[in-house]
């Protein structure tokens, strides 16, 4: 193995700017192993990297891709507890280890955090090299889709509705963007705390995988103002918990659909990051407002667990080789898909 290919931006810009490269094949370093990609997700991540954001570096070339899942393929010297053969999900994020937030569980939150295809190469490529603690052995009933499919958004929504928002049994709890693969995350997540599950989505075909998947009620945002909505729905109450991660276009709907006391949670901005905050919604109605990013890997283990067990469903919309990875962008940005849209390798 002397060349693998991977999917790389060398500069931001419109779909054209994704390049199939080839690159020199990895070797493993005494405390890391060589990984040979079977399955990767795009996320909306990908679409920012290649595209570019106001005010913010990425270290071009990049190779894109954060959820991966593979089969190792070359193990360092000092490995023993991992062999050849062994099937793995790839960590989609990746810190020191060795600060104080890493040793006390909080690794997303260490000065050194890097999600792969963002502030480091990705997985989108044929091999990767990772370090031993950033793979985990995929149980034998648990598929490379499945957990390509789920690690990303599954910690992220995780850590929004449990570590951040504290959801507790019969909240009502409103999903922005319900058809993504946050947003599928967090329906599951949610139903699984025993909590009543409102979501939000823009076509009739998507509110009813919602619904498939554990929606008790759902609102299209295209033919209804959400926050009047929810209003009906939980007797003029309003949520206890907005999960948000849609931004400028739903942020103030936000703000209004949560009751007095009620709490907010967002990790992303995928309509626009310049949402207007009516700071007398926040102070008069005493919201709470978290902000979100990933959540530790150690995270990954429950969702495995869950996996294996079929408590979890992983949601994929559809499988495409990864030369067609244009393609895949294109759905995802033109919210063509219902869940992870995979590239296979």
């Amino acid at each position: 193995m002397d060349n693998v290919k991977s999917i790389r931006v060398h500069e931001h810009g419109g779909i054209d700017k994704l390049v199939i490269d080839t690159l020199s094949a990895p070797s493993p370093k005494s405390r890391e192993v060589v990984v040979k990609v079977k399955v990767t997700s795009v996320n909306h991540l990908d679409l920012w990297v290649r595209a570019g954001l106001p005010r913010v570096s990425f270290p071009l070339p990049i190779i894109l891709g954060s959820d991966g899942a593979g089969v190792i393929h070359g193990v360092g010297d000092e490995m023993t507890d991992l062999q050849i053969g062994d099937r793995v999900l790839i960590s989609p994020g990746t810190s020191c280890g060795t600060c104080e937030q890493c040793l006390s569980g909080r690794d997303n939150l260490c000065r050194q955090y890097k999600i792969r295809g963002e502030h480091c190469d990705g997985v989108d490529a044929e091999f990767v090299s990772v370090k031993r603690e950033d793979v985990f052995k995929l149980p034998d009933n648990v598929s490379f889709e499945e957990a390509a499919a789920s690690a990303l958004v599954f910690i992220t929504a995780y850590q929004m509705l449990v570590d951040k928002a504290g959801i507790q049994p019969l909240e009502d709890v409103l999903v922005m963007g319900a058809g993504s693969g946050v947003g599928t995350a967090a329906i599951q997540i949610a139903k699984l705390f025993g909590a009543r599950v409102i979501a939000v989505a823009g076509s009739v075909e998507r509110l009813e995988k919602a619904k498939a998947l554990g929606a008790d009620d759902v609102i299209n945002y295209n033919s209804e103002k959400i926050s009047q909505s929810v209003r009906k729905l939980t007797d003029k109450r309003g949520v206890d918990i907005v999960f948000e991660h849609t931004g400028q276009a739903t942020w103030e709907e936000s703000l209004l659909s949560a009751k007095h006391g009620g709490r907010i949670v967002t990790c992303g901005a995928t309509t626009g990051y310049k949402a207007v905050t009516d700071l007398r919604q926040v102070f008069a109605r005493q919201l709470t407002i978290y902000g979100s990013t990933m959540a530790s890997k150690s995270r990954i283990l429950l969702l495995l667990d869950l996996l294996k067990k079929r408590k979890f469903k992983a949601v994929v919309d559809r499988v495409l080789p990864f030369t067609d990875v244009r393609d895949a962008h294109r759905l995802v940005e033109n919210r063509q898909h219902f869940g992870k849209v995979l590239l296979k390798f």
